[in-house]
């Protein structure tokens, strides 16, 4: 997927004080860094951020850190951010997840959200999809036991696939549903931006929430 160029994207992330450099220092230390113990729960690809910015709006309890591997777009969630009153819940971090092993310890995290995840339709590049076994056996080393995870896609077949890695990876499904608009779940649901669209369009949400167990490590 190509993504627009933002001028001046590196710079603004440079000086937002949103953005947390070096985020690997921090690995054990974010309660301090946030200067609470409330849960920290992340976003991982969190786009242009309309989700994690209301997240954060309405649990000013809970600390939120939103993922996203792209330069540009992240400027434009910073743009998001900046729209709303000071959110000291928030922060944001330029990484891939492929290295939260190196950013959180075992059981630092409470809570993981994947909204729309890049489906990575090729056969070789599986174990890129964010729910693949390679992904679920990182979130279960970082997640407190018992945390959740959630899953929304408009993509069946990376559903169905998803489905089919939890069950694998040892995971407990809490709540699973094709329509998750015409659904109970969808009370209390935020919206991406990608999900306004996909709705206004017809299209099914999928969603699935599950649940680490103590046994499931990497």
């Amino acid at each position: 997927m190509r993504h627009r160029n933002v001028k001046g994207a590196y710079e603004i992330l440079q000086l937002h004080p949103k953005v947390v450099h070096n985020p690997s220092k921090l690995k054990g230390k974010w309660h301090s860094h946030f200067q609470n113990d409330g849960p920290i729960m992340i976003e991982i690809g969190m786009g242009k951020g309309q989700f994690i910015t209301e997240l954060a709006k309405e649990n000013p309890h809970i600390n939120y850190i939103g993922f996203e591997k792209f330069t540009s777009i992240m400027a434009k969630a910073l743009e998001k951010i900046d729209e709303q009153e000071p959110l000291h819940n928030l922060i944001v971090i330029r990484e891939d997840a492929e290295n939260l092993l190196d950013l959180f310890e075992e059981g630092e995290i409470e809570g993981i959200y994947l909204n729309f995840s890049d489906p990575w339709p090729k056969e070789r590049h599986i174990k890129r999809r964010l729910t693949s076994k390679t992904f679920l056996e990182k979130y279960a080393v970082i997640l407190k036991a018992g945390s959740h995870l959630i899953f929304k896609t408009d993509n069946k077949g990376l559903f169905e696939f998803s489905l089919e890695q939890i069950n694998d990876s040892g995971y407990e499904v809490l709540a699973m549903t094709y329509d998750l608009h015409g659904s109970s779940y969808v009370q209390g649901n935020i919206m991406t931006e990608y999900e306004k669209k996909f709705v206004a369009a017809g299209m099914n949400i999928h969603m699935v929430r599950f649940q680490v167990k103590p046994h499931v490590k990497i």
